[in-house]
């Protein structure tokens, strides 16, 4: 498309920039208005590709604003495509549109969630990584063939695709985008393209280097990147800047283009003008703006051009073309009862046998794989690994750019660090990323480390995302098991796993599904069947990881005593196993007249974690009393031991709180 073809459909955009936050009420028009001219010229001069009719096509360019408040122009955008109506832009940030005021993808062109500022290039990291396993790691793209036997079409291109990311010049002051900077040199992600924003102008002010792009190009380069300075309206610059920097691009280096703008370009009382960031402008000066645009063809459409890969189909796949490097792994791990392993070290076993069965899974690691035990999935499967170094943020936004493309990632560290990325993590939600997470290190029992190394609010933070799933085994069979139900239950999912080794308690024919518990019955009941007559002061332990191991003590101890006290092993925290904890409550009320008493045991601060899921569960059910047992005090280093004494959710604690409540 000629430039001043570009230039009538930026009009069109900034058009509808304004008529649609106007309408809405609210908005960013002017930092959408800014980046009009960039984002024209790469959507319909030639460079992005993209196929609308198969907007999974794997051999599609990605497209990522960033700078999520511009998303008046991401929409805009499309509707110069013919994607969206007027009709439907006109519905921006009304209940129950896609549109909405930070794109997400209920607009199924958005590739993942944005608004919290700093996390899109993160994200395009993930995503450039994954597109450039098919030519740098060896997998292939392939076409399913329906019509002859459903076999595979194999098709090798060298170029991979390339993902755009738009930022702000404001964002660039979040220490994530830097950490994905340093990644993006070091993997040499030459598909990815960062557009830099630079408009001088943040919510309040100037922003912290204003318009110094030089200042810009410097701190890039030094991180390893090519850079490019240009003024982000001069058609001519930005047109010669996209054909060097993507078509005729040769070095394998990500490039960033530094785009000097002015905040609300094209309507004067609007440009530079700080204090109307995140404002609309009034209907009565709708049409002053309108008029400084000019002539505006309503309905004028510009066409994106299709991939380069040629191929139109949303079948394609990335299938693993790699052997096995290290054939000595077995397709299965089998455990022995009372055998000591470490529920870290089994999650890496199960990993990697996992990976022979799904080919999509990946491993993002922030160099602790050594303790996570994600080496033995790096051992196997290199090409698959993924080291993301001391840069948790980062490593949380890649991995959900590796799951918009299909993959199963799988992010492990310790669970102290994994608090690190939290808005990350709640941002993959608001996505519907499949992205999984391993924390391992939990809670006091990591013994002699100290306090800033014990993951203690991770379950609450974890069950606080939407749509999550908690998981908190006990041994290395629960573990084999659950860490396979996380690859094929689809959405965010966490394992807590434990320092020190534990021993195996259950067959490997058990099973643990998502939403179960495992209940053991003191021993005389386990001899007489469930039927039996329980206790005539009846006693639930509730507890999970760790502290399932000193419930199972006390339940001894207690025994000794004449007290018989029912231990559940809560694996599943969220979705958390209501009905069978309320069947269990039932059958204890039927055989006494006393109130059920529970006491729930947890390596994890006092709020948010086991205890208050169970009391969340258990709330509407009458005549019981729940107890909880946590920790509490600000721990300290010291043997594994003591520290679960010193918090009172050791066996001593239960016993002597069963004691003091029955």
């Amino acid at each position: 498309m000629k430039s001043n073809d570009l230039k009538k459909l930026a009009k069109l955009v900034r058009y509808y920039i304004l008529a649609s936050t106007v309408a809405a009420g609210s908005g960013h028009p002017t930092s959408s208005l800014s980046a009009t001219d960039l984002m024209t010229v790469l959507m319909f001069g030639n460079f992005f590709r993209f196929d609308f009719a198969h907007r999974d096509n794997l051999a599609n360019d990605r497209l990522i604003f960033s700078k999520g408040h511009a998303s008046p122009l991401f929409y805009a955008l499309y509707l110069a495509a013919g994607v969206i109506t007027p009709h439907e832009m006109m519905t921006l940030r009304k209940f129950g549109s896609r549109l909405e005021g930070h794109a997400t993808p209920r607009f199924p062109y958005t590739e993942v969630a944005t608004g919290s500022l700093g996390q899109g290039l993160s994200v395009g990291v993930g995503m450039a990584l994954a597109l450039k396993m098919n030519s740098d790691l060896g997998f292939k793209i392939y076409e399913e063939d329906k019509r002859n036997n459903h076999k595979s079409k194999f098709i090798i291109h060298k170029s991979a695709p390339r993902v755009y990311v738009l930022l702000g010049d404001s964002e660039i002051a979040e220490g994530a985008v830097w950490e994905a900077v340093n990644l993006a040199s070091y993997y040499k992600l030459s598909n990815l393209v960062a557009i830099v924003d630079v408009n001088r102008l943040g919510q309040t002010g100037e922003t912290m280097l204003g318009w110094d792009t030089g200042r810009y190009k410097k701190r890039f380069e030094a991180f390893g990147w090519e850079t490019a300075i240009i003024d982000g309206h001069d058609y001519k610059q930005i047109l010669q800047c996209y054909h060097a920097a993507i078509l005729q691009k040769k070095s394998d280096k990500p490039i960033v283009i530094i785009a000097k703008t002015i905040k609300g370009k094209g309507v004067s009382f609007l440009e530079n003008k700080n204090g109307w960031h995140g404002k609309p402008i009034l209907r009565e000066q709708l049409d002053a703006a309108l008029k400084e645009l000019g002539k505006v063809d309503l309905k004028i459409r510009g066409k994106v051009s299709l991939p380069q890969l040629g191929i139109r189909s949303n079948e394609l796949r990335i299938e693993n073309n790699k052997n096995i490097r290290n054939p000595k792994f077995t397709n299965h791990n089998h455990y022995k009862l009372g055998d000591q392993v470490a529920t870290r070290k089994a999650f890496g076993l199960a990993l990697a046998r996992l990976g022979e069965t799904y080919p999509m899974i990946v491993s993002l690691d922030a160099e602790v794989s050594n303790s996570t035990y994600a080496e033995i999935f790096r051992e196997k499967f290199p090409d698959r690994f993924f080291e993301m170094f001391v840069a948790e943020q980062n490593m949380v936004g890649a991995a959900v750019g590796f799951a918009r493309l299909g993959f199963i990632p799988f992010v492990s560290s310790f669970v102290a660090f994994l608090t690190r990325g939290f808005d990350q993590i709640r941002m993959a939600a608001i996505s519907g990323a499949n992205v999984k997470f391993c924390g391992s290190h939990a809670g006091v029992s990591i013994g002699e480390d100290g306090p800033s190394q014990m993951g203690l609010e991770d379950i609450a933070m974890f069950r606080a995302v939407h749509s999550s799933v908690v998981l908190y085994p006990a041994d290395a069979v629960a573990t084999e098991k659950l860490v396979e139900e996380m690859v094929k239950h689809k959405g965010i999912c966490y394992l807590r796993t434990t320092r020190p080794a534990t021993p195996v308690i259950y067959d490997n024919n058990e099973k643990f599904p998502i939403g179960g518990i495992k209940i053991h019955y003191p021993q005389k009941t386990a001899d007489a069947g469930e039927k039996a007559s329980l206790v005539k002061k009846p006693v639930i332990i509730i507890a999970a990881g760790i502290t399932l191991f000193e419930a199972l003590k006390a339940q001894g101890e207690l025994g000794k005593r004449g007290i018989e006290a029912t231990v559940v092993d809560c694996y599943s925290i969220k979705p958390i196993g209501k009905e069978k904890l309320a069947k269990l409550v039932s059958t204890l009320k039927n055989k006494s007249n006393a109130p059920v008493q529970i006491v729930t045991v947890e390596d994890h601060w006092y709020d948010g974690g086991l205890g208050d899921a169970v009391l969340a569960a258990l709330s509407d059910i009458d005549g019981i009393m729940i107890h909880k047992l946590a920790v509490s005090k600000m721990p300290q280093s010291g043997k594994p031991q003591e520290l679960l004494d010193f918090e009172k959710i050791s066996a001593r604690a239960i016993v002597a709180k069963v004691l003091s409540i029955i």
